[in-house]
């Protein structure tokens, strides 16, 4: 199959990532089968999509028959096996929960055509397992969006161990396709399944390094962010924590500590503001307060003048070694071009420490790991030795 052959995509799941996702389906001309639990899960989407059409109309980015049109490619359901009975093409966007997209792709399997190619939209989780719930391992990959889906840019194609080449290329092209408000989309292939995949698995270290510190009393949260944007970053470390939510960050720690190292385990503080009901933007309250929903004020005179941002480089740049060394992706330049396009940043992390010296990157990452005492801090070889082409 080709990307032009597919014409219709069913969405599974309604909530944020789900609606944004079927919404720049729909933009894209495909017919959208958007489904949820619920009748009124369905239908808040819808709105939000409409709503979002709607600012587009207003400001002149839309034409308002262009919004009419992909408005009326969007319909509903409430049973997964119709939602999925005659598409070309799904993707997953339930909660990170393994044991519901396994359940989702094993019932998805049995409805859709034979040939429809089946993704799902984790963070981190394994294509592999959900693959093997099905009968077309060949046709099941990763397919992920980041949030919001309509600011984005980026979006990782994900190779399960089963999946085929042409199913990569296909979804790779189909990718490339889509457009949302700020262009085109920028699919980036990822080789192997693994935790994190690229964009996540080179924040994985940086939201320990982080959890560390604040959990040892070292930094003020504000102080770090103040330090970290006036460099021209839109947002710290701290602040993304609270806006991707704390509770979304519990989890990813917790399956960072059973798929990479124990010292993944999530730090009591963000256990305590978890239980707490302080779960970030989304509660109104997390490391920050988010007054109304608004960002949090980050005063620039708090800048901390003892935070080494290239700190924060340099783990981004070891890890990212472990994926060169494991096959993950081909290139370091790939992983640049993940993580400028996924966080908005005008350089990747590679790009900005090759001035600094490979040799000087693997010693800060060593003090670091020294410092803290966390063994995954260490260099790898690859960074050790130099032998890194950009």
């Amino acid at each position: 199959m080709k990307a032009d052959d597919i014409k219709t995509i069913a969405i599974i799941g309604a909530g944020d990532m789900g609606h944004g996702i079927a919404e720049i389906c729909a933009l894209g001309g495909l017919r959208v089968h958007l489904y949820d639990i619920q009748e009124a899960f369905v239908e808040r989407g819808k709105q939000r999509i409409k709503a979002s059409f709607e600012k587009m109309v207003s400001k002149q980015k839309m034409a308002a028959e262009e919004m009419d049109r992909a408005l009326g490619a969007i319909t509903g359901f409430t049973v997964l096996g119709e939602a999925v009975k005659d598409v070309d093409f799904m993707i997953e966007a339930a909660p990170e929960i393994l044991d519901l997209k396994i359940k989702i792709f094993k019932e998805a399997d049995a409805h859709a055509p034979a040939h429809a190619i089946l993704a799902s939209n984790t963070s981190n989780m394994s294509i592999t397992r959900m693959g093997a719930a099905t009968k077309r391992p060949d046709k099941v990959l990763g397919i992920h969006f980041f949030n919001p889906v309509m600011m984005m840019l980026l979006v990782e194609v994900i190779h399960g161990e089963g999946t085929s080449e042409e199913t990569m290329q296909t979804s790779y092209e189909l990718m490339s396709r889509l457009k949302n408000f700020r262009g085109n989309m920028v699919p980036v292939r990822v080789e192997k399944d693994t935790p994190g995949f690229i964009y996540n698995r080179l924040g994985a270290p940086i939201g320990l390094y982080m959890a560390e510190l604040y959990e040892k009393g070292l930094v003020d949260p504000e102080a770090v962010d103040a330090k970290v944007r006036s460099i021209g970053a839109p947002m710290g470390p701290y602040e993304i924590m609270d806006f991707t939510g704390l509770d979304v960050n519990l989890h990813g720690n917790a399956y960072f500590a059973e798929t990479l190292s124990p010292e993944f385990e999530p730090r009591g503080w963000m256990k305590r503001l978890v239980d707490e009901g302080n779960l970030g933007k989304k509660s109104g309250k997390g490391i920050f307060d988010w007054p109304d929903g608004a960002r949090p004020t980050i005063d620039p005179a708090k800048a901390d003048p003892n935070f080494d941002v290239m700190d924060i480089i340099c783990l981004q740049v070891n890890e990212g070694t472990k994926l060169l060394e494991a096959g993950v992706t081909q290139s370091a330049a790939e992983i640049d071009k993940a993580m400028v396009n996924g966080g908005g940043s005008a350089f990747g992390p590679f790009a900005l420490a090759k001035g600094m010296g490979w040799d000087k990157v693997a010693k800060q990452c060593e003090a670091i790991s020294k410092r803290l005492g966390i063994q995954w801090f260490m260099p790898t070889e690859m960074l050790k030795k130099g032998h890194i082409e950009i």
